[in-house]
């Protein structure tokens, strides 16, 4: 039997966890957030979503969506003492849309099966505007059961939900999916600045790029967005992008598989923080000479 999802709490109410609230709230259902940070407490409050201590949120909820920086932050909210894993009222589902290492997530969805609830790895691409606009992308792990009893409050958040696999096959395809962005974010750059080197503009280059078979979401929309226009603004910054990327470079390791070239990517992004700080926009990291951008 599926359960009626009516409240919905929020962890972590940061530029992405706010907006899926605002989004949640309204579409319909009542939300409750926390986050550590009184600053983020009261601009929930400012945008009508109300906040709960954390032991009562995980009391009270029909459902829980968290946004954390690091998985073993979504580990450590999700067992808080006399929470979750003391309920015995109703079957709860965990969304957690964290990009998270694959074990982590895989020993907390089976802790929270043992207690009777159930666990999504639900990382999601789309930004915050996605997360506002209620268009994210979701890309899924976990079982057939906790993805339908989920389906109404990923409908309300995402465009689009893809279902991989089991528990952690959504940070799997997450983690992929960034190695690639990172990737695209260098060499983008420096395609771009050969063209200039070149003696052809750049702003000329990118228009051919992205009507041919070079294009890529980076291109399309982060160039001429973000980087070109001198904004660097999209919403993630570099010290959560190079998480991504060390924790892909983690699982290709694992999983002893060599990958020359993303190893590189890994190398460029995690060896120097003096050009592109952590709390820096990860599209600074185009290394896009700033004279063009101006």
């Amino acid at each position: 039997m599926t359960m009626q999802i009516a409240h919905v709490g929020v962890i972590g109410l940061g530029n992405m966890g706010l907006p899926m609230a605002t989004t949640l709230a309204r579409k319909g259902f009542q939300v409750s957030g926390f986050d550590l940070s009184a600053l983020r407490r009261e601009l929930a409050s400012q945008q009508g979503i109300a906040t709960l201590e954390l032991a009562e949120l995980l009391r009270t909820a029909d459902a829980i969506v968290s946004s954390l920086p690091l998985g073993r932050d979504v580990e450590s909210v999700l067992t808080t003492p006399n929470g979750l894993l003391a309920r015995s009222d109703r079957r709860v589902t965990v969304i957690d849309t964290s990009t998270a290492d694959p074990a982590t997530t895989r020993r907390l969805s089976k802790l929270l099966a043992e207690a009777g609830h159930g666990h999504l790895d639900a990382p999601v691409s789309g930004g915050p505007s996605g997360a506002a606009d209620g268009k994210l992308t979701m890309m899924i792990g976990g079982t057939e059961h906790d993805f339908a009893e989920a389906r109404p409050v990923i409908e309300a958040v995402s465009a689009k939900a893809v279902h991989v696999g089991p528990s952690g096959a959504g940070n799997v395809a997450k983690l992929i999916n960034n190695m690639l962005v990172a990737a695209h974010m260098v060499t983008t750059g420096e395609a771009l600045r050969l063209a200039e080197a070149a003696g052809v503009s750049a702003e000329a280059v990118l228009q051919v790029v992205n009507a041919a078979t070079g294009r890529s979401a980076i291109s399309e929309i982060h160039f001429p967005k973000w980087i070109m226009s001198g904004r660097f603004d999209s919403g993630f910054s570099a010290g959560l992008m190079r998480k991504d990327v060390g924790l892909a470079a983690d699982l290709a390791r694992q999983v002893n598989i060599e990958l020359p070239l993303s190893q590189e990517v890994a190398r460029l992004w995690l060896a120097d923080r003096s050009v592109v700080a952590d709390t820096d926009d990860f599209t600074r990291m185009a290394g896009y000479r700033k004279s063009l951008a101006e």
